[in-house]
């Protein structure tokens, strides 16, 4: 698998919604944790896991809102809402 790359427009569930890139280091432990995890898991990329890991913890930190909901749940069951 490549390196992670953060620059890249990242694909997205909600094709209307507006996609904002942003660079971050990651720490090599993790980094080479979710290569792993993608390795064997084909179905999962390096932006789903950020959006799902992101989403999950804005909700599990009390932040309500139904778009957030949307893009936890379907990046963790492979789901693509529709308005």
């Amino acid at each position: 698998m490549q390196e992670l790359n953060y620059d890249e427009n990242s694909k997205i569930l909600n094709h209307n919604a507006e996609v904002i890139s942003f660079k971050c280091e990651l720490q090599e432990n993790l980094q080479k944790a979710m290569k792993e995890f993608v390795e064997e898991h084909p179905n999962w990329d390096q932006y789903r896991i950020l959006q799902a890991a992101i989403a999950g913890f804005l909700m599990q930190k009390g932040f309500q809102n139904r778009d957030l909901t949307r893009l936890y749940i379907g990046n963790m069951f492979s789901m693509n809402f529709k308005d």
